[in-house]
């Protein structure tokens, strides 16, 4: 554990909570929240190497500090994801979409069957642009639908997790939250509903306290 986790006031005492918080993630993304910036960080400092030591599973950081639009999201991406330089756009040829769905065919040894992108201060580009914050929360939940249900090809278990303040939180049960359904398509179907035949994204929001605590995660409920 790191320093944080031995405070006498910290939430990151319970043993193997990481554990109870990956086998979570089966079957939902995760938004992780907190006011406290150092629960924070800690939160996806842990969660990350945490992960990081399984076997075929990666976890591709995007820190959201940086994150202000969508070109600073595609230097993200292309940090994360080995590939052709992206289109700045969500959709279309050389689109973030096209490259969510590629592997890394470089990697030696076992390819990754699970992917957790962690968005670190991801609250950031939701007070900047919520529509793209949206778009793009569409697209990567969307392309793991798609991915899990629909793909013929080997899995590849795709998850995100989103780690902010409570205006996460405030985002999650807003009606219109890209959290609560999927961007509607161009003739008003929701493309990734008529691709994977989900109504919603599956997702899960929670305190990071509560996460932490361990035995308690399992009674949370997904986003309704």
């Amino acid at each position: 554990m790191q320093a944080l986790a031995h405070r006498s006031d910290s939430p990151f005492l319970q043993a193997n909570w990481q554990a109870e918080a990956l086998s979570w993630t089966e079957q939902a993304h995760l938004v992780a929240w907190s006011p406290s910036v150092a629960r924070r960080i800690a939160f996806a400092t842990e969660m990350g190497q945490f992960i990081q030591a399984q076997e075929q599973m990666e976890v591709l950081p995007l820190y959201g500090r940086c994150i202000d639009g969508v070109e600073a999201f595609c230097q993200e991406l292309e940090r994360c994801i080995p590939g052709s330089p992206l289109a700045r756009r969500v959709d279309g040829p050389r689109g973030i979409v096209n490259l969510l769905r590629s592997r890394d065919a470089t990697h030696r040894g076992l390819p990754a069957r699970h992917r957790y992108f962690i968005w670190h201060d991801a609250d950031v580009l939701l007070r900047r642009d919520p529509r793209l914050f949206g778009a793009l929360l569409d697209a990567m939940m969307g392309v793991a639908a798609e991915a899990e249900y629909v793909s013929d090809d080997l899995l590849l278990l795709s998850r995100v997790i989103l780690v902010g303040g409570p205006r996460l939180a405030d985002y999650a049960a807003g009606g219109a939250s890209q959290l609560q359904g999927w961007l509607p398509g161009v003739h008003g179907e929701p493309f990734w509903r008529l691709v994977t035949g989900l109504e919603r994204p599956p997702v899960r929001v929670a305190p990071i306290d509560e996460i932490a605590a361990g035995p308690r995660l399992g009674a949370m409920d997904l986003v309704r």
